[in-house]
């Protein structure tokens, strides 16, 4: 069942959505060569919890870290560990925050040192993938007007859309309906509606679209070693547009 948010609702997610963004533009100066990506998950967790935050994801079906750090081939969920960050690593960073029960979830990607032209182009157009779907989410377009935009972007540049793994409406629980898929027809799915908060966040890969589960049942990798990239945000459906609760600063 979609729940719909109050401005109230919205105003704390909002502020839970202010300690997501602090620790992603954070991470901006943190992450370099030579760190482990368990490193990188307790600077997370120590930065959510200072600043009153619960890291949402810890327990979650079990889950046990702060943060999801996947890197190159890893699609998503990847898991902290002794793996140790080297230069043109791609490597996405999820968390969710929990503040005064209402959540807020955001993705980034960070390339790890100076990096490859061919691992910026992919952000660039996984990054504008996101934002090309954000501005469909307008009241009264649907969920395949943004799936569409993202998935049309993505494969014009040669790229392909993760399906196996959606967007998702978001609130005092960390996943609620709708799904909100990357890939699709416009003009399809549930309509949008004010008050709605849904986050968007597309999985692009270099090569297929699919994926494989590691044997710690939660990592998922591309099944033929190709980079994976994305960019999450979660947003309001408002009457004056989309807001985005986990905009950082540069955006």
């Amino acid at each position: 069942m979609i729940t719909i948010k109050s401005k109230d609702e919205i105003m704390k997610m909002d502020k839970a959505g202010d300690i997501v963004i602090g620790m992603h533009e954070a991470l901006r100066d943190y992450i370099k060569p030579g760190l482990t990506t368990l490193e990188i998950d307790a600077f997370c967790e120590n930065f959510i919890r200072e600043h009153g935050g619960i890291p949402a994801q810890i327990g979650y079906n079990g889950y046990p870290y702060a943060t999801c750090t996947s890197v190159n081939d890893e699609i998503c969920h990847g898991f902290p560990s002794d793996y140790v960050l080297k230069d043109n690593d791609l490597l996405t960073v999820d968390t969710v925050v929990e503040l005064d029960g209402y959540m807020a979830d955001s993705a980034w990607s960070y390339l790890v040192g100076e990096g490859s032209e061919e691992n910026k182009k992919l952000m660039d157009i996984t990054r504008e993938c996101l934002y090309l779907g954000i501005e469909q989410a307008v009241v009264g377009n649907r969920l395949g007007d943004i799936a569409n935009a993202i998935q049309t972007n993505a494969e014009k540049h040669g790229y392909s859309v993760v399906k196996e793994f959606t967007g998702h409406g978001i609130g005092t629980s960390m996943h609620e309906d709708p799904q909100v898929l990357h890939y699709g027809k416009a003009g399809r799915g549930q309509r949008l509606s004010e008050g709605m908060v849904i986050t968007i966040e597309p999985m692009i890969n270099t090569g297929h679209w699919k994926s494989q589960i590691d044997d710690n049942g939660w990592t998922a990798r591309t099944i033929d070693g190709g980079i994976s990239c994305q960019y999450e945000h979660t947003l309001a459906i408002t009457e004056d547009g989309p807001v985005i609760l986990t905009k950082q600063s540069g955006e």
